[in-house]
């Protein structure tokens, strides 16, 4: 994940946000390029932001809510992941010509809107989400 990616991908959630979050954009090792947070979001997004960029980064999933789809059945499963994963909705993969070069993670609104917005900035920044 390029930086000048990076700062459209939190800019276009900062844009586009109803409400206060917080957006962490994070390289294809889970590693910070940028973040921001909102006035007035709550100070636990922060790590749940970085939380859900870092997940869907380094897991095999598309995204934080695929991730939990796939071993909600299992909870033995879940509990041999990686203890900084999280299965909260809002983080998504960003991919460029096929290949995952980072994550974006939103927190701060109800999972559905996180996603949503983590959806649109990847668009906004011409890269994929799967």
């Amino acid at each position: 994940m390029k930086l000048l990616q990076a700062r459209v991908l939190v800019d276009a959630v900062l844009e586009n946000a109803p409400g206060p979050v917080s957006v962490y954009v994070v390289d294809d090792h889970g590693e910070l390029v940028a973040a921001a947070t909102m006035d007035g979001a709550a100070p636990d997004t922060r790590l749940n932001a970085q939380r859900k960029a870092y997940t869907a980064a380094r897991s095999d999933a598309r995204s934080t809510g695929e991730l939990a789809a796939k071993v909600a059945d299992d909870p033995v499963k879940r509990a041999s992941f990686d203890p900084f994963f999280t299965f909260f909705k809002g983080g998504v993969a960003a991919f460029e010509d096929g290949l995952r070069i980072g994550a974006i993670g939103v927190s701060g609104l109800p999972g559905e809107e996180d996603d949503r917005l983590a959806l649109q900035a990847i668009a906004k920044a011409g890269l994929s989400s799967g």
